[in-house]
């Protein structure tokens, strides 16, 4: 049976990657993460700072990203203080399990996002991957909220 691309994934809160999600009191949804391009081949890499936010209903609204240069030169303080200060600018939340779209938006010369990947094949899956790192991965069931890393 061929795999569908999701209109929706949900994601479980945890303790882990899934640590600052959920609602804002207006309804809103966000995630709040630390995306990162690999030190590999040749690259830098490099470390970001992502906000996610998204309607009730699961649609993007708007993606605050911030940059902070190479991996192995990354301000640790700065960054930590923009994270903790994203989340403030939030107000009350709640950390709770949310279901948004896939999307993707380019900055910094990347691909940031809950990106779909289309099966290579017709007996592979659809997957949405947290994107750039690909450190979080969807697959089916979407409202499992369950991810792989």
């Amino acid at each position: 049976m061929p795999s569908h691309p999701p209109k929706l994934v949900a994601i479980e809160h945890d303790d882990y990657r899934a640590e600052h999600i959920g609602r804002t009191e207006d309804g809103r949804q966000f995630f709040l993460t630390s995306p990162f391009e690999p030190a590999m081949g040749g690259s830098e890499g490099c470390e970001f700072v992502a906000l996610y936010l998204f309607d009730s209903e699961g649609a993007l609204i708007e993606a605050q990203i911030d940059s902070f240069g190479p991996r192995k030169s990354v301000d640790e303080f700065a960054l930590r203080a923009l994270y903790e200060k994203r989340l403030h600018e939030l107000g009350e939340v709640s950390f709770e399990r949310i279901e948004v779209a896939p999307f993707s938006v380019e900055k910094f010369g990347s691909t940031f996002g809950l990106v779909l990947r289309h099966p290579e094949d017709e007996d592979d899956s659809w997957c949405v991957e947290v994107q750039p790192g690909n450190y979080m991965a969807f697959f089916e069931p979407w409202d499992s909220g369950d991810y792989d890393t």
